[in-house]
């Protein structure tokens, strides 16, 4: 049994604190190239994928496909992206507009910025050492969730 207040300092919430001060240091970012929560990586994928449903980027990005399709509606609306009837009619294919490829690319560079950043100090080594724990212990949660027939 763990002791009272022990999640005040375990990893799940140094990593919960971590996200809330990569989000805040981040949300001038976001805020100046007019883009909401979220958005900027729905336009990355949309750089590098080409056209796609929102039932590929809410796959990619493990998240509900509502949620996507609002943030789809909200950068349509803001000239970001188009979108076009998909294979069905239930479904559309967002793609980039030139406004949108600029947004992305700018994504990109602020991303890099904010790596090095929150990286200042690592050597090489302890990056790749970082990178490989986190991509562990999400798989630890979806084998979690896997198990319980969730996703």
């Amino acid at each position: 049994m763990a002791e009272p207040g022990a999640s005040l300092e375990d990893f799940h919430m140094r990593l919960m604190r971590a996200f809330h001060a990569q989000r805040i240091y981040l949300r001038p970012k976001v805020d100046e190239l007019g883009l909401g929560p979220g958005q900027p990586k729905l336009l990355v994928y949309l750089a590098v994928h080409g056209p796609s449903s929102q039932r590929e980027l809410a796959a990619f990005f493990e998240c509900d496909p509502g949620a996507v399709s609002r943030m789809l509606d909200s950068l349509e609306r803001a000239g970001f992206v188009t979108s076009a009837p998909g294979r069905d009619r239930r479904t559309k294919v967002a793609e980039l507009t030139e406004a949108g490829r600029v947004a992305a690319r700018a994504w990109d560079e602020v991303c890099a910025a904010e790596q090095d950043v929150m990286l200042a100090g690592f050597t090489a080594e302890e990056r790749a050492a970082f990178a490989d724990l986190l991509g562990r212990a999400r798989e630890n949660l979806w084998q979690a969730i896997d198990g319980r027939g969730e996703r």
